[in-house]
C-alpha cells in the first residue's frame, strides 16, 4: 500500500515536472518570437540616402509592431567610413544576440570579414546599396542583397536630359549650338553604382543621338559640400560654358547647385539619382532639375520582410521577386518639378 502512495506520488511529480518544463518552453517560443532584434550597420550615418533608408526602414518596424504586437528593436551602428570598424560592430551585434542582419557595406570589395562572421554565427544578413561580388555572395544561402539597377538609374537620367534636348532645347542647351556641354559628378571610384551611372548616362544620350561635349568630371564621393568644392572650380575653368550637370546622386547634385547659388547662375540643368528628401525639396522649389527617384518605402519595406522572414522561418513573400533566389532591385522612375508639384 506505501509503495503504491509513492509510486502515484512519483508519476504525479513527473508529470507535473513535464508540465512545467513544457509550459517554460512554451513561453519562451513566445517570448522569442515577441522580442526580435535586428542589427543594422550603416557605412556612414551622414549619408543623405542612407538616412532616409534609414528613416523608412524605422517607419516599417512601428507599422509591423501595431499590426502584430511583437517588439522589434533596431540597433543601428554607424561604422564612418572605416570597413574594420565595421567588422568590430558585426561582431558585436553578433554577441548581443541579433537575430539578424541588415548590412550597408563600407568597402563592397572586402565583404569577406562581415560574411565570414554571420555566417559562422548563422546570423542571416540583407547587404544593401553596396552589392559584394558575387563570389562572396555566393558563400553562403541565407545572404541577400537589396539595392537598384544601376544602369537603369542612369539610363532614366540621361533619358531626362535625351527628352528635354528634344522637346524644349533651350533647357539643356541655353547657347542654341547644338551641342550639351557637360561635367560630371561622380560618387566613390571603387563603388559599382558610381562607375555603371556614370558610363550610361553618357552613353544614353549617345544612344539617344544628343550631341554632347564632356568639359570636366571628378570624383566627390557621394558628398555635397565636395561637389559644391568642384563645381565652383570647373565654374572658373569653363566660364559660361556649363550647360548641364550630371551627378551620380542627389547629395553631389545640391552641391552643385549650391556653388551655382553662390555664383547666381541659373542657367545650367542639374540632374541627380535618389530622390532623397531634400532634392525632391530642391526640384519643388526649382533648383534642380531633376532626380531619378527610387522606391525608398519599397527599399525598406523588402530589407524588413527578407530579414524578418529568416527570422521567423516563413516564407518571403511571394511580392517579393528575387533574382537567383538572393537579390532583390527597387523600381525607379524619373521626377522633374511638375511632377512634385502635383503629390
Amino acid at each position: 500500500m506505501l509503495r503504491g502512495t509513492i509510486l502515484r506520488r512519483s508519476v504525479a511529480i513527473l508529470l507535473l515536472a513535464a508540465f512545467c518544463l513544457c509550459s517554460a518552453c512554451k513561453a519562451e517560443k513566445k517570448e522569442e518570437k515577441n522580442s526580435i532584434r535586428i542589427g543594422v550597420c550603416l557605412y556612414r550615418s551622414d549619408d543623405t540616402f542612407i538616412n532616409n533608408v534609414r528613416a523608412e526602414l524605422e517607419k516599417r518596424v512601428k507599422e509591423y509592431e501595431l499590426e502584430t504586437g511583437a517588439r522589434v528593436t533596431l540597433d543601428f551602428q554607424d561604422a564612418k567610413g572605416n570597413q574594420s570598424t565595421q567588422n568590430s560592430q558585426v561582431e558585436r551585434l553578433i554577441s548581443l544576440g541579433c537575430d539578424a542582419l541588415i548590412v550597408n557595406l563600407v568597402d563592397r570589395m572586402d565583404a569577406s570579414g562581415v560574411i565570414d562572421r554571420v555566417s559562422t554565427a548563422e546570423i542571416p544578413t540583407v547587404f544593401f546599396n553596396r552589392q559584394p561580388v558575387e563570389e562572396d555572395m555566393n558563400r553562403w544561402d541565407r545572404l541577400y542583397y537589396v539595392g537598384s539597377d544601376a544602369k537603369e538609374s542612369a539610363v532614366l537620367e540621361g533619358g531626362m536630359i535625351a527628352d528635354h534636348f528634344r522637346n524644349t532645347p533651350e533647357d539643356v542647351d541655353p547657347n542654341g549650338d547644338g551641342v550639351i556641354s557637360y561635367v560630371l559628378l561622380e560618387g566613390e571610384s571603387s563603388h559599382q553604382d558610381s562607375l555603371i551611372r556614370t558610363e550610361w548616362s553618357i552613353q544614353t544620350l549617345k544612344d539617344a543621338g544628343v550631341p554632347v561635349e564632356r568639359l570636366a568630371g571628378g570624383i566627390a564621393n557621394w558628398e555635397r559640400t565636395q561637389a559644391s568644392a568642384l563645381m565652383e572650380q570647373w565654374l572658373n575653368q569653363y566660364p559660361e560654358q556649363i550647360e548641364v550637370v550630371i551627378s551620380n546622386n542627389d547629395d553631389m547634385a545640391l552641391g552643385a547647385v549650391d556653388a551655382l547659388e553662390r555664383a547666381d547662375i541659373d542657367s545650367v540643368f542639374v540632374v541627380g539619382i535618389d530622390g532623397t528628401t531634400p532634392a525632391l525639396d530642391a526640384i519643388a522649389r526649382g533648383r534642380l532639375a531633376g532626380t531619378v527617384q527610387i522606391d525608398l518605402k519599397q527599399y525598406a519595406r523588402v530589407l524588413f520582410a527578407i530579414a524578418m522572414s529568416e527570422v521567423t522561418g516563413e516564407e518571403i513573400p511571394d511580392t517579393i521577386e528575387l533574382t537567383e533566389g538572393k537579390y532583390y532591385m527597387c523600381p525607379q522612375r524619373v521626377v522633374e518639378r511638375e511632377a512634385v508639384r502635383t503629390e
